[in-house]
C-alpha cells in the first residue's frame, strides 16, 4: 500500500497523503532551507527533541523490552554458564552478546591484525584455513578501539556503546527515508518493524550491523537530497564496515546515471561520488592480499576458514528444498535458524514487489535488490540470513505506510506484542540456538 505524493515536497505528519492510497512516482524534492535559521540554541534544542524524540523513545522502548525478554529466556535456561566464553557463556546472560563474531571483534580491538594464511594442521574437507580476524573489516572494531580509550571502558562495553549508539543513528535514518515517501507515522513504523525484525538480536551486540545499517541509510538519503559528495563518503566508509557495501556503491552509480540522464545533475558530482565510494572497500581487500601475499587472500580466507564463498545460489536451494519437508541434512544445518531464516527469505521477494509498485527512488530498489541476491548466493549459515538482512530497510517502506493507518495505540499494540516476541526469535534462537 502506498501514499499518493504531492508534487515537489514530501508527505508530512499531517499531509493529506497518509490518507490517500495509490502508487506514484518519486518526484523531485528540493532541499529547503534549514528550518532552524535564526533561532536561539534552545529552541533549536526543542525543537530537535520534539522532532526526534518520538522516533528515538519509539525505537529504544521496543529493544528494550525485547532485550529484557532474551536475558529472561537466558536467566532461565541457564546454559549459558556451560558455555565458553568465546562461543556464548560467561558470567552473566548478557555476555552472550560478545559471543561468536563478537569474540573476534573484540580481539581485533585489542590486538590488532595478523592477516595469514595458515592451514589447520591434520585437517580435511572445506575447513582448511586457520580462523584469521582479517575476515572482518576494520570500522567496527577501530571505533570500539577508540571509545576504549576515550572512556576506559574494556572491548564488550565499547562495542555494545558503538552499535547502540549506531543503532539509534540507523534508527533516525530509518524514520527520515520512510517519512519522505510515507508521512511521520509511516517512520516510525518503520523504525518500529525495524527494531523488531527477526534478525533485530544484533542491533545491539558486539556486531556491525547496526553501524552498517546507519552508513547505509544515511547514503542512501543523501542521494535522495542530491547530497552526493555526503553519499560517496558515507558509503566509503560502509565498505570500511562490511564487504556488502559493494550493492551500496552500485546503487549509489545507478542513482547517479539516473539523476545525469534525467538532466536533475550534472555529472560532476555523481561521478565524483561514484569514484569515492568503493575505495573503503578496495582498500581493505588490497591490504589483506597484500598482507597475505596473495591478492585472492580474502576470499579464499572466507571460504576456507569461515565457509563463506559465492555458489549462485546452490546451498540457499538447498536449504529451500529441504527444510520445508523436515528434512536438516545440509551443510551447516541448524533447525530453530533455519526455519526462521527460510521464512524472511521467502517474505523479501514480496516485500520487494510491494516497494517496486512505490515506484522510490532508484537507490532504494537497487540497493535492497542487489544486498538480496548477495546474501541469496552466499553459502553460509543460513540461519544467519535473517541478520544479513538485517540493513535491507527499504523493505519496511511498504509495510510501515500499511501500518500508518492505524491509530497510534494500535501501533504501539502490534509492535509491542512483536517486541515481546522478539526476545525470543531474535534473540535466543540468533545467539543461543544457533550461530549468529
Amino acid at each position: 500500500m502506498s501514499g499518493t505524493l504531492r508534487a515537489g515536497r514530501p508527505a508530512g505528519p499531517s499531509d493529506p497523503a497518509d490518507r490517500v492510497a495509490g502508487p506514484t512516482p518519486w518526484p523531485h524534492v528540493s532541499v529547503p532551507p534549514p528550518a532552524d535559521a535564526g533561532r536561539t540554541p534552545r529552541e533549536r534544542l526543542r525543537r530537535a527533541v520534539a522532532r526526534h524524540g518520538p522516533v528515538l523513545a519509539t525505537y529504544g522502548v521496543l529493544k528494550l523490552v525485547g532485550l529484557s525478554v532474551f536475558m529472561y529466556l537466558l536467566d532461565s535456561a541457564g546454559d549459558f554458564r556451560e558455555k565458553h566464553p568465546r562461543f556464548g557463556g560467561g558470567a552473566h546472560p548478557w555476555d552472550v552478546l560478545g559471543s561468536w563474531d563478537g569474540w573476534w571483534y573484540q580481539q581485533i580491538a585489542l590486538h590488532g591484525y595478523d592477516p595469514a594464511l595458515e592451514p589447520v594442521p591434520g585437517a580435511t574437507g572445506m575447513i582448511t584455513l586457520e580462523g584469521n580476524s582479517a575476515a572482518f573489516f576494520p570500522l567496527y572494531p577501530t571505533l570500539m578501539r577508540v571509545v576504549q580509550e576515550i572512556t576506559g571502558l574494556g572491548p564488550y562495553g565499547a562495542g555494545m556503546a558503538v552499535s547502540v549508539v549506531s543503532s539509534f543513528i540507523a534508527a533516525l535514518g530509518i524514520h527520515a527515508v520512510t517519512s519522505r515517501l510515507g508521512g511521520h507515522r509511516a517512520g516510525l513504523a518503520a523504525v518500529g518493524l525495524w527494531a523488531v525484525w527477526p534478525g533485530s538480536g544484533a542491533e545491539w551486540a558486539v556486531y556491525s550491523e547496526s553501524l552498517y545499517t546507519a552508513l547505509a541509510v544515511w547514503a542512501c538519503h543523501a542521494v535522495m537530497a542530491r547530497r552526493w559528495l555526503t553519499a560517496g563518503l558515507l558509503t566509503f566508509f560502509a565498505g570500511l564496515a562490511r564487504p556488502t557495501a559493494v550493492t551500496l556503491v552500485a546503487a549509489l552509480a545507478v542513482a547517479g546515471l539516473v539523476a545525469v540522464c534525467r538532466r536533475r545533475e550534472g555529472i560532476r558530482r555523481p561521478l565524483l561520488a561514484v569514484a569515492v565510494a568503493p575505495l573503503g572497500t578496495l582498500g581493505y581487500l588490497g591490504w589483506v592480499g597484500w598482507r597475505m601475499g596473495d591478492w585472492n587472500g580474502y576470499s579464499r580466507l572466507q571460504d576456507g576458514a569461515w565457509g563463506h564463498t559465492f555458489d549462485y545460489g546452490r546451498h540457499s536451494l538447498d536449504v529451500l528444498t529441504s527444510v520445508p519437508v523436515g528434512h536438516f541434512d545440509y551443510l551447516f544445518a541448524m533447525p530453530f535458524e533455519d526455519v526462521i531464516g527460510v521464512g524472511v527469505v521467502l517474505l523479501v521477494p514480496v516485500l520487494t514487489v510491494l516497494l517496486v509498485r512505490l515506484r522510490p527512488p532508484a537507490v532504494l530498489v537497487v540497493y535492497t535488490v542487489l544486498s538480496y541476491l548477495m546474501v541469496m548466493g552466499t553459502q553460509q549459515y543460513f540461519g544467519n540470513v535473517s541478520r544479513y538482512l538485517l540493513p535491507l530497510f527499504p523493505l519496511l517502506v511498504p509495510l510501515a505506510l500499511a501500518m500508518r493507518r492505524l491509530r497510534l495505540p494500535s501501533l504501539f499494540t502490534v509492535l509491542g506484542t512483536a517486541a515481546l516476541a522478539s526476545g525470543s526469535y531474535a534473540g535466543y534462537v540468533l545467539f543461543e540456538l544457533g550461530v549468529p
